[in-house]
């Protein structure tokens, strides 16, 4: 079976490029299940109810989170209502949502396990422990499991790759909205890659307008950061599972353009 991962989802464009790629791989046959990093969906900043259900419509499976689960609260009553919405599994003990979930298709097991880095970032759980907690959870026997690793540090990325090698069927970063030319397999079975980019305005700054975002380089002053429009592209990667051992056969690099 083939599996998309859409990189990180930026506002409008974003949403637009993933709605237009997804329908399209999906009636060519070239994918039979999508999971798209939704937490920059809703105008950069979070995911919002409606554009949760926007994206499902479009063919997302699952969704994932990062360090902007919060930016809305509107989504927060939303986690108890859809369970393919995930936040980071390494949040604290308390906090809305889940962060893993599986599902059947096809006869198959499907996990996603979402996490978020500690290097760089705002203080969280270890998400290295989390994993071994959440693995522990999930019933033995076939099943694909692919992990979400959202981070700033490629080292604490690839730490955690290796860490899970052969006890996971991908392991895929995301939040630098810059793919890595690192795919591949690891030496215990499990495919990976550091990060796989960003679905959104590649003539851009990270998915924002230029001119706000090197002024606020130049002159450290406050500026309005707004969603640039120019050459939407959707990058990500397409994992090849073998569906009777849940195992990664290749993962694979993809760059659409919008049209």
């Amino acid at each position: 079976m083939k599996i998309l991962i859409a990189g990180d989802i930026v506002g409008s464009p974003g949403r637009t490029v993933f709605a237009h790629t997804a329908v399209r791989l999906r009636q060519q046959g070239k994918v039979d299940f999508v999971i798209a990093n939704a937490e920059n969906a809703a105008g950069g900043r979070g995911l919002l109810p409606k554009l949760a259900e926007e994206l499902f419509a479009a063919g997302a499976d699952v969704l994932t989170l990062g360090d902007h689960a919060w930016d809305q609260r509107d989504l927060i009553p939303y986690f108890s209502q859809n369970d393919r919405v995930l936040r980071p599994g390494n949040f604290p003990p308390g906090c809305p949502g889940r962060g893993w979930v599986t599902l059947r298709h096809n006869e198959l097991n499907i996990t996603v396990i979402n996490l978020v880095g500690r290097v760089f970032m705002a203080p969280t759980d270890c998400p290295f422990r989390a994993a071994d907690e959440i693995l522990k959870m999930i019933p033995p026997g076939p099943n694909v499991i692919i992990v979400d690793i959202h981070a700033e540090a490629t080292s604490e990325k690839i730490a955690l790759g290796r860490y899970l090698d052969g006890r996971v069927t991908a392991v895929v970063g995301s939040h630098t909205h810059v793919p890595t030319a690192d795919e591949g397999m690891l030496p215990r079975g499990t495919a990976y890659i550091t990060d796989i980019g960003m679905s959104g305005p590649k003539d851009s700054i990270i998915g924002r307008e230029l001119e706000p975002v090197l002024k606020k380089f130049i002159t450290g002053m406050p500026q309005r950061f707004e969603i640039a429009k120019d050459q939407v592209i959707l990058e990500g990667v397409i994992l090849d599972v073998d569906s009777k051992t849940g195992r990664a056969k290749s993962i694979k690099r993809i760059r659409e353009q919008a049209g």
